[in-house]
């Protein structure tokens, strides 16, 4: 458990900044080179970089050196971890408004 939660913390910290979301986003419709993802933001490309870095070391996202070019992907299964964690939020959620409907609704819960 203390594992599942250093990793999820892991992603969002990574999700926490604009420019990783943009990234994120982006490299949904497929991989991109560094520099052409870095084209987008107004940085340098070691400003950059650092973002790269972070959301690599997250595991939100895989980079392949080929020569000179670094291409990124996004790890989908690395998101899966995210969608599992806010599912389960969704549960509980749904549990206590469905407590509190009941309370609400139906005279023999509510003791006033």
């Amino acid at each position: 458990m203390a594992q599942y939660s250093a990793q999820l913390d892991d992603v969002f910290i990574a999700l926490a900044d604009p420019t990783r979301r943009a990234v994120v986003r982006r490299l949904g419709s497929g991989p991109a080179s560094v520099g052409d993802l870095a084209g987008d933001f107004p940085m340098t490309l070691p400003s950059f970089m650092k973002h790269v870095r972070t959301l690599e070391a997250s595991g939100l996202i895989r980079t392949v050196k080929a020569g000179r070019v670094r291409t990124c992907t996004l790890n989908r299964e690395r998101l899966a971890l995210l969608d599992d964690w806010l599912a389960e939020q969704r549960r509980v959620w749904e549990r206590h408004t469905d407590r509190l409907e009941r309370l609400v609704t139906d005279p023999k819960e509510n003791p006033s």
